[in-house]
Protein backbone atom coordinates (compact mmCIF):
# COMPACT_ATOMS: atom_id res chain seq x y z
CA UNK A 1 0.00 0.00 0.00
CA UNK A 2 0.90 3.72 -0.54
CA UNK A 3 0.29 5.16 2.35
CA UNK A 4 -1.49 7.95 3.20
CA UNK A 5 -3.74 7.34 6.31
CA UNK A 6 -2.55 10.27 7.99
CA UNK A 7 -1.46 13.88 7.90
CA UNK A 8 1.62 13.34 7.88
CA UNK A 9 0.96 12.16 4.06
CA UNK A 10 4.09 9.91 3.60
CA UNK A 11 3.25 8.56 0.70
CA UNK A 12 5.67 5.57 1.80
CA UNK A 13 4.94 2.13 0.40
CA UNK A 14 4.27 -0.31 3.35
CA UNK A 15 3.68 -4.28 2.44
CA UNK A 16 3.60 -7.14 4.49
CA UNK A 17 7.08 -7.28 4.87
CA UNK A 18 8.48 -3.51 4.21
CA UNK A 19 7.98 -1.32 6.67
CA UNK A 20 7.78 2.49 5.91
CA UNK A 21 6.81 6.24 6.67
CA UNK A 22 7.00 8.01 10.04
CA UNK A 23 5.05 5.08 11.62
CA UNK A 24 7.54 2.62 10.83
CA UNK A 25 5.29 -0.26 10.31
CA UNK A 26 4.42 -2.91 7.45
CA UNK A 27 1.18 -2.60 6.39
CA UNK A 28 -0.39 -5.92 8.42
CA UNK A 29 -0.95 -5.09 12.04
CA UNK A 30 2.11 -4.95 14.79
CA UNK A 31 1.29 -5.23 18.19
CA UNK A 32 2.96 -5.29 21.61
CA UNK A 33 0.24 -6.07 23.88
CA UNK A 34 -3.25 -6.91 24.94
CA UNK A 35 -4.86 -7.12 27.87
CA UNK A 36 -7.33 -6.08 30.77
CA UNK A 37 -6.02 -2.76 31.41
CA UNK A 38 -7.28 -0.78 34.96
CA UNK A 39 -5.98 2.35 34.37
CA UNK A 40 -8.29 4.36 31.76
CA UNK A 41 -11.08 6.35 32.61
CA UNK A 42 -13.66 4.85 35.35
CA UNK A 43 -16.10 5.25 32.13
CA UNK A 44 -13.61 3.00 30.46
CA UNK A 45 -12.72 0.44 32.73
CA UNK A 46 -15.70 -1.16 34.32
CA UNK A 47 -14.82 -4.05 37.17
CA UNK A 48 -12.53 -6.18 34.87
CA UNK A 49 -10.91 -3.05 32.84
CA UNK A 50 -10.60 -1.75 29.17
CA UNK A 51 -9.71 -5.11 27.07
CA UNK A 52 -6.70 -2.84 25.54
CA UNK A 53 -4.45 -3.80 22.57
CA UNK A 54 -1.53 -1.59 22.38
CA UNK A 55 -0.30 -1.49 19.05
CA UNK A 56 3.62 -0.95 18.06
CA UNK A 57 4.53 2.37 15.67
CA UNK A 58 2.95 5.75 15.75
CA UNK A 59 2.71 8.53 13.44
CA UNK A 60 3.49 11.22 15.57
CA UNK A 61 6.80 9.69 17.84
CA UNK A 62 6.30 12.24 21.05
CA UNK A 63 9.58 12.58 22.33
CA UNK A 64 7.75 12.65 25.67
CA UNK A 65 5.84 9.09 25.22
CA UNK A 66 5.51 7.03 27.85
CA UNK A 67 5.08 3.69 25.78
CA UNK A 68 8.70 4.62 23.76
CA UNK A 69 9.34 1.50 23.30
CA UNK A 70 6.35 0.35 21.19
CA UNK A 71 5.84 3.78 19.96
CA UNK A 72 9.27 3.53 17.87
CA UNK A 73 8.43 -0.20 16.91
CA UNK A 74 11.62 -1.41 19.27
CA UNK A 75 8.64 -4.37 20.40
CA UNK A 76 5.92 -5.82 18.61
CA UNK A 77 4.75 -9.21 17.18
CA UNK A 78 3.29 -8.95 13.75
CA UNK A 79 -0.35 -10.22 13.59
CA UNK A 80 -2.53 -11.27 10.67
CA UNK A 81 -6.19 -9.59 10.61
CA UNK A 82 -7.75 -13.32 11.77
CA UNK A 83 -5.33 -13.71 14.78
CA UNK A 84 -6.61 -9.74 16.10
CA UNK A 85 -9.85 -10.98 15.63
CA UNK A 86 -9.20 -13.71 17.93
CA UNK A 87 -7.49 -11.40 20.62
CA UNK A 88 -10.85 -9.13 20.50
CA UNK A 89 -13.02 -12.14 21.18
CA UNK A 90 -10.76 -13.08 24.23
CA UNK A 91 -10.72 -9.52 25.67
CA UNK A 92 -14.40 -10.12 25.86
CA UNK A 93 -14.24 -13.51 26.92
CA UNK A 94 -11.75 -11.96 30.06
CA UNK A 95 -15.30 -9.71 30.53
CA UNK A 96 -13.26 -7.05 29.26
CA UNK A 97 -15.83 -3.73 29.54
CA UNK A 98 -14.54 -2.51 25.53
CA UNK A 99 -11.76 -2.89 22.92
CA UNK A 100 -9.56 -0.33 23.56
CA UNK A 101 -7.32 -0.26 20.29
CA UNK A 102 -4.50 2.27 20.80
CA UNK A 103 -2.75 3.72 18.51
CA UNK A 104 -4.65 2.01 15.71
CA UNK A 105 -4.38 4.38 12.94
CA UNK A 106 -1.87 2.84 10.74
CA UNK A 107 -3.47 -0.40 10.90
CA UNK A 108 -7.00 1.17 9.89
CA UNK A 109 -7.08 -1.54 6.82
CA UNK A 110 -6.63 -4.22 9.09
CA UNK A 111 -8.38 -3.46 12.03
CA UNK A 112 -11.73 -2.80 9.85
CA UNK A 113 -11.09 -6.08 8.24
CA UNK A 114 -10.60 -7.69 11.91
CA UNK A 115 -14.01 -5.95 13.12
CA UNK A 116 -15.88 -7.13 10.29
CA UNK A 117 -19.93 -6.60 9.93
CA UNK A 118 -20.02 -8.46 13.56
CA UNK A 119 -21.93 -6.65 16.08
CA UNK A 120 -19.96 -6.90 19.24
CA UNK A 121 -20.94 -6.80 22.60
CA UNK A 122 -18.86 -4.00 24.24
CA UNK A 123 -17.66 -0.51 23.05
CA UNK A 124 -15.00 -0.37 19.90
CA UNK A 125 -12.79 2.64 21.36
CA UNK A 126 -10.53 4.35 18.93
CA UNK A 127 -7.89 5.42 21.18
CA UNK A 128 -5.45 7.37 19.23
CA UNK A 129 -3.13 10.76 18.98
CA UNK A 130 -5.97 13.05 17.84
CA UNK A 131 -3.23 13.62 14.09
CA UNK A 132 -6.14 11.92 11.82
CA UNK A 133 -7.34 12.51 9.07
CA UNK A 134 -11.43 12.93 8.52
CA UNK A 135 -11.48 10.87 5.41
CA UNK A 136 -9.78 8.07 7.14
CA UNK A 137 -12.22 8.31 10.10
CA UNK A 138 -15.32 8.22 7.91
CA UNK A 139 -14.25 4.78 7.10
CA UNK A 140 -14.70 3.95 10.62
CA UNK A 141 -18.07 4.63 11.44
CA UNK A 142 -20.65 2.52 11.92
CA UNK A 143 -17.13 0.32 13.35
CA UNK A 144 -16.36 2.33 16.12
CA UNK A 145 -18.93 3.22 19.04
CA UNK A 146 -16.42 5.17 21.42
CA UNK A 147 -13.42 8.01 20.38
CA UNK A 148 -10.92 8.77 22.22
CA UNK A 149 -8.19 10.95 20.92
CA UNK A 150 -5.15 12.83 22.74
CA UNK A 151 -5.68 16.56 21.98
CA UNK A 152 -2.03 17.54 22.46
CA UNK A 153 -1.87 20.66 21.47
CA UNK A 154 -3.46 23.77 21.00
CA UNK A 155 -0.29 25.40 19.82
CA UNK A 156 1.98 24.78 16.18
CA UNK A 157 5.40 26.03 18.82
CA UNK A 158 5.38 22.84 20.79
CA UNK A 159 3.72 20.53 18.58
CA UNK A 160 6.17 21.34 16.43
CA UNK A 161 8.96 21.11 18.73
CA UNK A 162 8.05 17.76 20.68
CA UNK A 163 6.06 15.68 17.78
CA UNK A 164 7.74 17.79 14.76
CA UNK A 165 3.63 18.18 13.27
CA UNK A 166 3.19 21.91 13.40
CA UNK A 167 -0.18 21.59 11.90
CA UNK A 168 -1.34 19.07 14.92
CA UNK A 169 -4.00 21.01 15.83
CA UNK A 170 -5.62 22.06 12.56
CA UNK A 171 -6.20 18.49 11.77
CA UNK A 172 -6.89 17.86 15.54
CA UNK A 173 -9.34 19.92 15.03
CA UNK A 174 -11.34 18.34 12.04
CA UNK A 175 -10.42 14.76 13.28
CA UNK A 176 -12.48 15.37 16.63
CA UNK A 177 -15.13 17.69 14.96
CA UNK A 178 -15.67 14.48 12.48
CA UNK A 179 -15.87 12.09 15.43
CA UNK A 180 -18.41 13.97 16.82
CA UNK A 181 -20.08 13.68 13.50
CA UNK A 182 -20.59 10.09 14.00
CA UNK A 183 -21.47 9.40 17.47
CA UNK A 184 -23.09 12.53 18.77
CA UNK A 185 -23.48 13.74 22.32
CA UNK A 186 -21.74 10.94 24.50
CA UNK A 187 -24.23 7.77 26.29
CA UNK A 188 -23.22 6.44 29.38
CA UNK A 189 -24.84 3.36 30.87
CA UNK A 190 -24.48 2.17 34.51
CA UNK A 191 -21.19 4.65 34.93
CA UNK A 192 -19.85 2.93 31.30
CA UNK A 193 -19.51 5.44 28.53
CA UNK A 194 -21.14 3.38 25.13
CA UNK A 195 -21.45 5.95 23.03
CA UNK A 196 -19.43 9.88 22.18
CA UNK A 197 -16.05 11.48 22.25
CA UNK A 198 -13.81 11.60 25.18
CA UNK A 199 -11.21 14.20 24.76
CA UNK A 200 -8.27 13.46 26.69
CA UNK A 201 -5.15 16.20 27.40
CA UNK A 202 -1.68 15.77 29.15
CA UNK A 203 -0.32 19.23 30.27
CA UNK A 204 3.05 19.21 29.82
CA UNK A 205 5.70 21.03 32.18
CA UNK A 206 5.76 24.71 31.02
CA UNK A 207 3.15 24.63 28.81
CA UNK A 208 -0.18 26.23 30.59
CA UNK A 209 -0.76 28.52 27.69
CA UNK A 210 -1.15 25.50 25.48
CA UNK A 211 -3.29 24.02 27.88
CA UNK A 212 -5.66 27.13 27.85
CA UNK A 213 -6.08 27.20 23.80
CA UNK A 214 -6.55 23.78 24.41
CA UNK A 215 -9.56 23.95 26.50
CA UNK A 216 -11.05 27.39 24.96
CA UNK A 217 -11.49 24.94 22.05
CA UNK A 218 -13.10 22.69 23.19
CA UNK A 219 -15.30 24.75 25.57
CA UNK A 220 -16.24 26.83 22.16
CA UNK A 221 -16.61 23.72 19.80
CA UNK A 222 -19.31 21.78 22.02
CA UNK A 223 -21.94 22.72 24.59
CA UNK A 224 -22.52 20.77 27.83
CA UNK A 225 -23.44 17.07 27.98
CA UNK A 226 -21.88 16.41 24.23
CA UNK A 227 -17.98 15.39 24.92
CA UNK A 228 -16.11 14.38 27.78
CA UNK A 229 -13.11 15.85 28.93
CA UNK A 230 -10.01 14.21 30.68
CA UNK A 231 -7.32 16.34 31.75
CA UNK A 232 -4.23 14.44 32.61
CA UNK A 233 -1.34 15.37 35.04
CA UNK A 234 0.81 11.85 34.72
CA UNK A 235 3.63 13.23 32.55
CA UNK A 236 6.45 11.83 33.37
CA UNK A 237 10.03 12.83 32.54
CA UNK A 238 12.21 10.41 30.21
CA UNK A 239 15.39 9.35 30.36
CA UNK A 240 17.64 12.23 28.66
CA UNK A 241 14.87 14.68 28.74
CA UNK A 242 15.75 18.02 28.75
CA UNK A 243 14.53 21.69 29.59
CA UNK A 244 10.86 21.75 29.95
CA UNK A 245 10.31 18.24 29.77
CA UNK A 246 12.79 17.13 32.25
CA UNK A 247 10.73 17.66 35.20
CA UNK A 248 7.24 16.74 36.17
CA UNK A 249 4.09 19.14 36.48
CA UNK A 250 3.69 20.76 40.02
CA UNK A 251 0.61 21.56 41.63
CA UNK A 252 0.35 24.96 41.17
CA UNK A 253 0.45 24.39 37.05
CA UNK A 254 -2.13 21.35 37.16
CA UNK A 255 -4.67 23.67 39.27
CA UNK A 256 -4.50 26.57 37.23
CA UNK A 257 -5.24 24.28 34.30
CA UNK A 258 -8.04 22.93 36.64
CA UNK A 259 -9.42 26.05 37.44
CA UNK A 260 -9.42 27.56 33.88
CA UNK A 261 -11.01 24.44 32.55
CA UNK A 262 -13.97 25.12 35.33
CA UNK A 263 -14.58 28.63 34.54
CA UNK A 264 -14.28 28.30 30.95
CA UNK A 265 -17.55 25.93 31.75
CA UNK A 266 -16.39 22.41 31.13
CA UNK A 267 -17.80 20.12 33.86
CA UNK A 268 -18.23 16.65 32.04
CA UNK A 269 -15.22 14.38 32.45
CA UNK A 270 -12.19 13.91 34.82
CA UNK A 271 -9.09 15.40 36.27
CA UNK A 272 -6.30 13.69 37.82
CA UNK A 273 -4.38 13.12 40.64
CA UNK A 274 -0.87 14.16 40.46
CA UNK A 275 0.18 11.04 41.73
CA UNK A 276 -1.16 9.32 38.52
CA UNK A 277 2.99 10.30 37.59
CA UNK A 278 3.92 7.12 37.65
CA UNK A 279 5.83 4.57 35.74
CA UNK A 280 3.77 1.54 37.00
CA UNK A 281 0.57 2.64 35.47
CA UNK A 282 2.63 2.44 31.98
CA UNK A 283 2.01 -1.62 31.35
CA UNK A 284 4.77 -4.23 30.40
CA UNK A 285 5.40 -4.60 26.80
CA UNK A 286 6.35 -7.88 26.78
CA UNK A 287 3.86 -9.71 24.45
CA UNK A 288 0.93 -11.40 26.61
CA UNK A 289 -1.69 -11.91 24.83
CA UNK A 290 -0.70 -11.20 21.63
Amino acid sequence: MICRLCPRNCGEERTETRRGGVCGMPSVPVAARAMLHLWEEPCLVGERGAGCVFFSGCNLRCCFCQNKPISQGEVGKVLTAERLREIFHELIGQEAACLDLVTPTHFTDAVLEALGDEEWPVPVVWNCGGYEKPETLRRLEGKVQVYLPDLKYGLSEPACKYSGAADYFDWAKRAILEMFRQTGPYRMENGLLKQGVLIRHLLLPGELENTRRVIDWVAESFRPGEVLFSLMSQYTPQPGAEGKLARHVTKAEYRAAVEYMENCGITDGYTQERTSAREEYTPAFDLRGI
